[in-house]
């Protein structure tokens, strides 16, 4: 008979406030091409919006900001260190942003991402999110050069 063995990890969340910028900056700088600046971060914190920032085993992992307005949401960003992307980060971030959503009771969650980021839309695409629209010319380029499209979508509760 073979032994198996299995590792338990353990993933805390913790409400994001203005001193934790200065830590998920790297992260959020990591993950995009044109990131917020420190200034734009900490006008996304408090009031009408709310985050968490993800642990596992003591060790940050990643974020999301979300926006609530008149029982809809709109997921801002979400980042997971890119060294750590592909494990399943980005699904429970997702997750908890989820519940917490459903918690302020909202009825729908909207997002926009990059029309070239086809493993973000695939996740959420399989987490029940439907193309509504696109933004032409929403982002500027990656490379520096032009712009490019947003594609606009939503999930329903």
């Amino acid at each position: 008979m073979e032994k198996t063995t299995r590792t338990i990890m353990t993933l805390s969340y913790h409400k994001i406030s203005t001193s934790d910028i200065n830590i998920l900056m790297p992260i959020e700088e990591a993950c995009h091409s044109h990131p917020w600046s420190e200034k734009t971060f900490n006008s996304c914190i408090g009031g009408r919006y709310f985050g968490d920032y993800l642990q596992v085993d003591n060790q940050l992992v990643g974020f999301y900001i979300g926006e609530h307005v008149a029982g809809e949401a709109t997921l801002m960003d979400i980042c997971v260190v890119p060294e750590l992307q592909g494990k399943g980060y980005g699904k429970a971030l997702l997750d908890h942003f989820f519940n917490q959503a459903k918690q302020l009771n909202n009825t729908a969650i909207w997002l926009e991402v990059r029309a070239k980021n086809i493993s973000a839309q695939m996740m959420y695409i399989n987490n029940g999110f439907i193309e509504t629209g696109r933004r032409t010319g929403y982002y500027p380029s990656a490379n520096g050069f032009g712009y490019e499209d947003a594609i606009v979508m939503k999930k329903s509760f």
